[in-house]
């Protein structure tokens, strides 16, 4: 079994920013329109990281597959 979990420290530092604001703009604005504004930039970054970790993965799951064939084309 595949270990699916990629610690990027990058990606854990940006998740970890965003959360600190997104906590930090909530105490200072309150339950306001800004919080919308703040919730949705904070979705977007998890996005970000979200897509970043499957960008991996297939990558990684990629470069098996290619390894497979190569040993396959060498034993013919």
């Amino acid at each position: 079994m595949r270990n699916i979990y990629k610690k990027d420290p990058a990606s854990l530092a940006v998740m970890a920013i965003t959360l600190i604001l997104f906590i930090s703009a909530l105490f200072t604005t309150g339950f306001t329109h800004d919080l919308l504004l703040e919730t949705g930039v904070f979705l977007v970054s998890v996005k970000l990281v979200i897509m970043n970790y499957k960008n991996g993965v297939t990558a990684d799951a990629i470069q098996t597959q290619l390894k497979e064939i190569k040993e396959l084309l060498i034993k013919q």
